[in-house]
């Protein structure tokens, strides 16, 4: 599948990083099957290899190219569109021949050959907003993947840096940038996120519901949500990511909540 110009409410979920096979087509089968019931768009989430993991020792995933592999078999076999993170140029122009989404991360947001080659991929392109920038900050980025060629993307909220250690969301930011003309997807997981200078990064799940609740009721085109089916085994976030087991019932939330306020 390559088609995104649906303008359906989008869900973009999975696990954070690429692990088994099995756990994988668990999730985005569960994902999948939930948004159809509910008539959302659905795209697959994983990262072959997470490049900026707190500590060297941290498991990165499987890598570009069997990563690639994987993503491939997966979009093949759940019949959903999958995304994926690119960290440089190079990986954007071979991974855009694979999947059907590439990801700008959040820390390699303003890199401009990266966006560029991502742009001229053709392929649609999801921007994490990096924690250090500005809602108004966004147009550049923006302007740098429509000049590259690119006609479909996202922009998507984290949080912002707050003091040492921590992120908050400030909710009025979704509003400037969907008055600015983009695609808002709000991610629920990292946002709640507590970045330290240890060897993981900390969270606090308990908030995700909540967030995404008032995401939506702000009015953002789609939800970025990474799960696992046990997140105290998951290999990256294990404290941010929403057990699978309680995706459904959220889910259902927000659309009531889309229901009201459209």
């Amino acid at each position: 599948m390559r088609k995104t110009e649906s303008r359906k409410f989008l869900l973009i979920g999975g696990p954070c990083v690429l692990e088994s096979r099995r756990t994988s087509l668990l999730i985005g089968r569960t994902l999948r099957d939930i948004c159809r019931d509910l008539g959302w768009d659905y795209v697959f989430k994983a990262s072959y290899d997470k490049a900026n993991r707190t500590s060297i020792t941290s498991p990165r995933g499987p890598g570009f190219r069997r990563g690639l592999q994987e993503l491939t078999a997966i979009r093949r076999e759940l019949k959903v569109p999958v995304l994926t993170d690119v960290h440089s140029p190079d990986e954007a122009v071979v991974a855009g021949r694979s999947v059907d989404i590439l990801q700008i991360p959040a820390f390699l947001c303003r890199q401009t050959d990266l966006l560029m080659a991502a742009a001229k991929t053709r392929r649609p392109v999801n921007v994490k907003k990096g924690q250090f920038l500005a809602p108004e900050g966004v147009d550049a980025i923006m302007e740098k993947l429509r000049r590259g060629g690119c006609r479909d993307s996202w922009i998507t909220e984290r949080g912002t840096s707050f003091g040492q250690g921590d992120l908050v969301v400030d909710m009025r930011g979704l509003v400037t940038m969907k008055d600015h003309g983009h695609r808002v997807i709000f991610d629920a997981t990292h946002s709640v996120q507590r970045p330290s200078g240890g060897k993981i990064t900390h969270g606090d799940v308990r908030f995700v519901p909540a967030l995404a609740r008032a995401a939506v009721a702000a009015g953002v085109d789609g939800i970025f949500l990474e799960t696992h089916p046990n997140p105290k085994k998951a290999l990256s976030d294990k404290e941010s990511m929403l057990p699978l087991s309680q995706v459904g019932r959220l889910l259902q939330q927000l659309n009531r909540i889309l229901y009201a306020v459209n």
